[in-house]
């Protein structure tokens, strides 16, 4: 008969080789019981507060925001811990303390004649919300995310009660120590970060931060410094980095889709781009053209741009986007495993009459000037484009800030994550009509669902990887145009990408998008059991989360679909969406109690937050409130815990036994 007993011990020996190298980060029997102690502990904390944001598109400004509140959970906080006991303007205060300490301290010190009561105020006040909100964490994760210059300062204020007689003199020197030695000022923008910091423990970033605002490469600096972030790939980060990797389709529409929205500061500004060459092609090719379809949409209450650069940029905006139909044409018949020929329209286009015949109908085009075009190979750049486009390439790959939030992409990103019983994805996951997975040919072999994303994030990270295969590397660069645009790209998943049809055609029949199936029956809560069961999706409380498809709030679209199983959280935070959504997005935030949905009205900006403590006004719907409240143990971090305690456990009994001997 085998006891519980021999069974440990038939694992130790089995797994000796393992254990000896856990030895040398536990050489003792006493070492190995405080980590089995602290593992135990650290299973019963409250689990830590994720946070989910999709769609950023280069919003900057409403993303800081968005950040430094947490979705309103440091609002909520202060609320549960002042609610009684400050004004609600005091509360405001405080927060937008919180969020934005160095400008909101610059105008107390305008206004305030007693700065050293509210500074004794405050910091009272910080302290104890900064002790709410790390009460999740064991003091040694804790020690780790405190400024170095106030670690030891801010510990005791932390672990010190107020309530305690004997140490409340000692609580109060440290305090009024503080503010005497001028050190009040540091002290607080520091425990203010650091309650940010605390906040939120998990940034879950569902794709799309760049293009429509001015502010992607911003987004980015913040991202690739962030504690704890996992991205899922959009279509338009993957535009970027197939950009970044030279693919001159994609550098095309990367630089279209600027121009079209009146938006260069992110090249030029942001990554120093030089555009120098495209204006100056752009002048000479198209200096008498009025280029009427291609005035850039410009935010009237927000962009102030004067005549002249309009006009440039007009003009910028055409020339580029004849080189990428151009270009896009060359792909499609460069991969006819794509099928996408019918996407060649420059082929289709009568230029001598101004028509094109498509879906069996003759268009009128509204624009009929192509000088750079020879009808007799439309897609064939002229010497001036040629060139054009090497400079450009070049600007592209040597551009090292680029490069290096490309980097950050590739080392924290992916197709799709798994969290804590969460599928996270930005579009889709092709399907056919009857909800089965649907076959999408990468290379030489076809795959779907989560085999699908896989292979597809492999294309992706072949393409920057510097031992591949030139011909497979060549393949994976020219497969990021697919992402962006093909029928059952994952993370596009529509019949086509109207461009063409938008610009040149008035009949909006033409214009039309067919979405995939996924987007037509993930409503079905069947459907998006078994899309979680694929992907290995387990626990009494799974979902999908996506983004990618902006939510018409406006028209009563509900962003919880699939009663409940699946969440939308794009609800436009890009400004050139807010008329289609109603809104300016949704985020998540998922805590121990339950999810939390927040709905978010349009952000006026950051200055107008400082100087009138303006939140972000927000709606939040509780998706789902758990029975219990969630620890530790019940995340994939406890699950790991408890493999390590096993471990650990094994090892303990190895020492016992006399297996292994103690250093």
């Amino acid at each position: 008969m085998t006891t519980p007993y021999n069974e440990s011990l038939k694992n130790v020996q089995e797994d000796l080789r393992y254990l000896k190298l856990l030895a040398r980060d536990f050489p003792t029997i006493s070492s190995v019981t405080t980590e089995i102690i602290n593992l135990e502990a650290i299973l019963h904390l409250p689990k830590s507060t994720e946070h989910f944001l999709a769609d950023l598109h280069g919003e900057n400004e409403a993303f800081q925001h968005v950040l430094r509140n947490a979705s309103g959970n440091i609002k909520r906080k202060v609320n549960e811990l002042f609610g009684n006991t400050l004004r609600e303007q005091e509360k405001k205060d405080l927060c937008t303390l919180i969020y934005y300490p160095e400008q909101k301290l610059e105008l107390v010190k305008q206004t305030d004649d007693h700065i050293a009561d509210y500074y004794q105020t405050t910091l009272n006040q910080l302290i104890t919300v900064c002790r709410n909100v790390s009460s999740k964490y064991t003091r040694s994760k804790v020690r780790k995310s405190l400024p170095e210059e106030f670690a030891y300062i801010i510990e005791e204020l932390l672990h010190e009660s107020t309530e305690d007689h004997n140490k409340q003199a000692y609580f109060n020197v440290i305090i009024q120590t503080i503010i005497k030695t001028r050190r009040a000022d540091h002290f607080i923008i520091a425990i203010c970060y650091l309650i940010q910091r605390l906040a939120i423990d998990r940034l879950h970033i569902l794709g799309d931060i760049y293009d429509r605002g001015p502010g992607a490469h911003l987004i980015m600096d913040t991202l690739c410094s962030y504690h704890h972030l996992d991205i899922e790939w959009g279509n338009h980060d993957v535009l970027w980095m197939g950009a970044a990797g030279g693919n001159p389709c994609c550098i095309a529409s990367v630089l279209r889709l600027s121009l079209r929205y009146g938006n260069t500061q992110t090249l030029e500004e942001g990554y120093g781009i030089n555009m120098v060459p495209l204006a100056t092609f752009a002048m000479e090719t198209y200096g008498n053209d009025p280029c009427q379809l291609f005035v850039p949409k410009l935010d009237p209450a927000g962009d102030h741009v004067d005549e002249k650069s309009v006009r440039l940029m007009t003009q910028m905006h055409k020339a580029i986007t004849v080189i990428q139909f151009k270009l896009e044409g060359q792909l499609y018949r460069k991969h006819p495993e794509w099928q996408m020929d019918d996407r060649i329209l420059l082929d289709k286009v009568d230029f001598a009459t101004g028509e094109i015949l498509l879906y069996g109908r003759r268009y009128a085009l509204l624009d009929r000037n192509f000088p750079t075009i020879n009808p007799a190979d439309p897609c064939q750049l002229s010497a001036e484009e040629a060139d054009l486009m090497r400079r450009l390439c070049h600007s592209f790959l040597i551009n090292e800030h680029l490069q290096r939030h490309v980097n950050c992409l590739l080392s924290r990103g992916s197709m799709y994550g798994i969290y804590n019983s969460n599928l996270l994805f930005h579009a889709s996951v092709p399907m056919n009509a009857d909800g089965s997975l649907r076959k999408v040919r990468v290379g030489d072999s076809e795959y779907s669902g989560a085999d699908l994303l896989t292979r597809v994030e492999q294309m992706v990270r072949t393409s920057f990887d510097a031992e591949a295969d030139e011909e497979e590397k060549s393949l994976a660069k020219d497969y990021f145009w697919y992402l962006w645009c093909g029928p059952d790209s994952p993370l596009f998943d529509k019949s086509k990408m109207a461009t063409f049809e938008r610009y040149f055609i008035a009949e909006e029949e033409t214009h039309r998008e067919e979405k995939g199936w996924y987007y037509k029956l993930r409503d079905n809560a069947d459907v998006c059991d078994r899309l979680m069961d694929e992907f290995g999706v387990s626990g009494p409380h799974r979902h999908i989360i996506n983004g990618h498809v902006p939510v018409r709030a406006g028209n009563g679209e509900n962003p919880i679909k699939a009663g409940g199983k699946l969440m939308v959280i794009d609800g436009g935070f890009a400004k050139a969406y807010h008329n289609t959504t109603g809104i300016a997005g949704y985020t998540l935030v998922y805590h121990s109690r339950g999810f939390q949905l927040v709905q978010h009205e349009p952000f006026s900006s950051t200055e107008e937050a400082i100087l009138s403590g303006t939140d972000i006004r927000s709606t939040t719907q509780i998706v789902e409130l758990t029975g219990h409240r969630a620890m530790v143990s019940d995340t994939d971090i406890g699950r790991e815990l408890r493999r390590q305690i096993a471990d650990l456990e094994n090892l303990l009994l190895a020492y016992r036994r006399g297996i292994l001997k103690e250093r």
